[in-house]
């Protein structure tokens, strides 16, 4: 790819929707790669995803990557996976509060962050008291995610077509919208993993909807992250509503890409991605096309 010194950071037209790039959609790659596909591609940004990857912890080494490459950070992933639970801190709380200061410092106006675990009780409990306090105190959208139950795969069959009952890891709900907070991240595929309405769920959301990740699923019982266009799920109904509602948040590309064999497997996934999003996310002009009561 064709790397990019101190470039000039790249605009997005007021009236269009910025498309971003996560930097789990070039994983197993470093952060450092998604930089460069998303300065290749021609993306509006970068979504850090904050994990093992030592740079994607780094602030001065992503502000370095986002000046290098001109592509702006859209927004901060917070490490909250099972596997990054000893990333920053091995208190929540404590990686909660520097994805808020590492966004502030990178000019993102978004930390997306998922709901507590059932075992993480006592940041459970503080959790709804801590978001607010962050964005009171920062100025980000702390924007919470759904998420999904776990479901055996021998139970897809039986469930597939329906809402069907599973193991929540988290507390109180996968369904951030089930307690109500300020700001909300919408997931597609999580909503499909989660055999949720993505169209109902944007509802739900409303005027909190600060940030979106567009991906596709089929409902298989496992979170799958496919390119928008290769699932079952209603990606164009999202995007189009977001266009037709006036909606002022990044929609950002969060696809598996992990089995591409070269870069070039993987240019060729994630521009396909980002053409499906823009295609549906161009702004609708005069009375037609559909929207979400917001």
């Amino acid at each position: 790819m064709t790397e990019q010194r101190d470039a000039e950071p790249r605009q997005t037209a007021p009236d269009r929707i910025p498309v971003g790039l996560s930097s789990a959609s070039v994983w197993p790659q470093p952060a450092r790669a998604a930089f460069e596909m998303a300065a290749d591609l021609g993306f509006d940004g970068v979504e850090v995803m904050v994990w093992a990857d030592a740079v994607s912890q780094d602030v001065a080494a992503l502000h370095r990557l986002s000046e290098q490459h001109g592509v702006p950070i859209l927004a901060v992933h917070a490490p909250c996976l099972l596997i990054t639970q000893r990333v920053w801190s091995a208190e929540p709380e404590e990686r909660l509060r520097r994805a808020v200061v590492a966004a502030s410092e990178l000019g993102a106006s978004t930390v997306v962050v998922h709901p507590p675990f059932r075992w993480q009780r006592r940041y459970a409990e503080g959790f709804g008291e801590l978001v607010g306090e962050l964005e009171e105190t920062s100025g980000i959208s702390v924007a919470v995610e759904n998420m999904f139950p776990l479901r055996p795969p021998n139970t897809w069959s039986r469930l597939r077509g329906g809402k069907g009952a599973g193991l929540s890891a988290f507390k109180p709900s996968p369904d951030p919208t089930e307690v109500g907070y300020r700001n909300y991240t919408l997931d597609v595929s999580h909503a499909a993993a989660a055999h949720v309405d993505a169209i109902e769920l944007l509802k739900r959301m409303k005027d909190g909807l600060a940030h979106v990740h567009l991906a596709d699923g089929t409902g298989a019982p496992r979170d799958e992250h496919l390119v928008p266009g290769q699932g079952n799920q209603p990606c164009a109904e999202v995007c189009e509503a977001l266009a037709a509602d006036g909606y002022r948040g990044a929609v950002v590309l969060e696809v598996n890409t992990r089995k591409a064999r070269t870069a070039q497997q993987r240019a060729a996934l994630l521009a396909e991605a980002q053409l499906f999003a823009r295609l549906h996310l161009e702004p609708v002009r005069g009375d037609s096309g559909p929207a979400a009561s917001r």
